[in-house]
């Protein structure tokens, strides 16, 4: 069929860069051999012929995020955008904090944005400017992200974080802001019955 074809084919191959080797070699700790493995499965992805669509389980504290963060690093490397959506505002600004911080120890070249339904207009109206003209290649939020207002430069990757608490067409919607079709990666630390047949 070849317009699943089309649909499936990775709009936004990636290549490997010295960005996410050196952020690993400066990491006070060593990514656990499940990780490496995720890791090395992500590259290829990103890297491959079709497009990502993958669920990363795992229990609280396993270690998701900094794999997901390699992911997101990889496709700024790239010259691409990445978003990452939580389902709350303290959860979005605990990712941009631990982002934020990880720029300033490792010189990561993140130029991060938060955007979440709290900010004064202001804030949003600057925080839109930097998505839309891609001054921003990672963009850290909410449902926020999703709103009609919100324009992506050139969106490759999406990050969703405990991705059974948003609705399928949110997904989608989300998803439909890339020009093309973003990378999307999911991370649950509940293996329930509906994060499964969301990515079936």
């Amino acid at each position: 069929n070849k317009d699943m074809a089309d649909e499936l084919a990775n709009d936004y191959p990636m290549l490997e860069t010295a960005d996410t080797v050196r952020f690993l070699e400066k990491l006070p700790f060593s990514l656990t051999k499940a990780q490496r493995k995720v890791w090395g499965e992500l590259k290829e992805d990103l890297a491959g012929a079709h497009c990502m669509n993958r669920l990363i389980q795992g229990d609280v504290g396993s270690g998701k995020t900094i794999v997901a963060v390699l992911a997101l690093l990889m496709c700024a490397a790239n010259g691409l955008q990445g978003a990452l959506m939580a389902p709350t505002e303290v959860l979005a600004a605990q990712h941009f904090e631990t982002i934020s911080k990880y720029i300033e120890e490792y010189g990561l070249i993140f130029r991060p944005v938060l955007l979440v339904g709290s900010m004064t207009a202001a804030q949003k109206k600057e925080a839109y400017a930097r998505i839309a003209d891609g001054t921003a290649n990672l963009i850290i939020g909410t449902h926020a992200l999703i709103q009609d207002k919100v324009q992506y430069n050139e969106l490759a990757l999406v990050v969703t974080d405990e991705q059974h608490r948003f609705g399928v067409r949110q997904r989608e919607k989300l998803a439909g802001k890339g020009v093309k079709n973003p990378h999307v990666l999911v991370m649950s630390a509940t293996p329930i019955p509906r994060t499964l047949a969301i990515i079936l």
